[in-house]
């Protein structure tokens, strides 16, 4: 018996009309169609991205929505463009965003001898030349906040405003070698334990146990090489006063989101930047934008609203 002369029989045993030949060829043509579509749907699916930085190394990135300005978002120290999940489809509304592995994190490249924030920079750029946008927003969190103001020195014209979270809250910090040297010891005894004891004094009590596991987990399972390296130029960059010249160079306006557990040394920042404010969460930690998704999410909205409301760098020649 074949299957179509057996659906009326079917049809009939769960107390329903018989169904006509007519009916069940239009039901098989209605599904052909939507396993077509399916298909249709699935071949359109946005695929992560590879680029070449300027030497060469691999960086993964992913684009979504559209939009301008462009919000490119670089993650910190040991991270990788997951750490953006909350914030990817909510901005991807209104805005191209982008969200990209630094080399020597995620799927990106990890051929490099040393991890510096100039040719982390360079990383972003090679991304942000790729989307074609002549008007971008960088987002950086913790070490990437350092990063996106290496990518505003090598491309000043595109770059529109610069938003650190929870990042350059005093970039006059006076570090010196020998403190330096104390807070890299634990990583280099017992990376996995040192950067879980190093993150979670970063982490509020209050966030949800499996989130908190799942930063402390996925940080210390980083190359531990990548990370020494990235750590140790990060820091650096404080004790030799480049963390501040830097923004010395570049006429962009900065705005940061951070939460409260370090003070911001708003007269440090603005010696040196074109201009700067904050946005401040109370009680929130290092991670705001994962374990308080959506008030974060809403400062953020009101820190690029601050941004598009002041002059951009193309007129900003005053201080190059």
């Amino acid at each position: 018996m074949t299957v179509e002369t057996n659906i009326p029989r079917i049809y009939s045993r769960f107390g329903c009309k018989p169904v006509t030949k007519h009916l069940v060829i239009l039901v098989g043509c209605f599904l052909i169609l939507l396993a077509w579509t399916s298909g249709a749907i699935q071949a359109q699916t946005t695929w992560p991205r590879v680029v070449l930085s300027k030497d060469g190394t691999p960086i993964s990135y992913e684009i979504y929505g559209s939009g301008e300005p462009t919000l490119v978002f670089v993650h910190g120290w040991s991270g990788d463009a997951r750490y953006w999940r909350a914030q990817l489809p909510h901005f991807a509304n209104k805005h191209r965003v982008v969200a990209l592995d630094l080399a020597g994190h995620g799927h990106s490249g990890t051929t490099r001898s040393q991890y510096t924030m100039s040719s982390f920079g360079e990383d972003v750029r090679a991304v942000t030349e790729a989307t074609g946008s002549r008007s971008v927003i960088l987002i950086g969190h913790s070490m990437g906040g350092s990063v996106i103001a290496e990518t505003a020195r090598l491309m000043p014209d595109r770059i529109i405003g610069l938003i650190g979270i929870d990042t350059l809250e005093n970039i006059e910090y006076p570090m010196t070698r020998e403190e330096l040297k104390k807070m890299l010891a634990p990583l280099e005894k017992d990376f996995r334990t040192g950067s879980r004891q190093f993150v979670a004094e970063m982490i509020s009590p209050d966030t949800d146990s499996q989130l908190r596991e799942w930063i402390l987990s996925d940080v210390s399972s980083a190359p531990p090489a990548v990370a020494l390296s990235a750590m140790n130029e990060m820091m650096s960059q404080y004790i030799t006063g480049e963390a501040a010249k830097i923004f010395d160079k570049i006429s962009i306006p900065v705005i940061t989101v951070n939460g409260d557990l370090w003070p911001i040394n708003y007269e440090a920042n603005r010696r040196h930047m074109f201009s700067y404010d904050a946005v401040v969460l109370k009680k929130a930690d290092h991670f705001l934008m994962m374990n308080r998704p959506e008030e974060f999410n809403r400062a953020l909205e009101k820190a690029i609203h601050m941004l598009l409301k002041r002059p951009g760098p193309m007129c900003n020649r005053g201080k190059e």
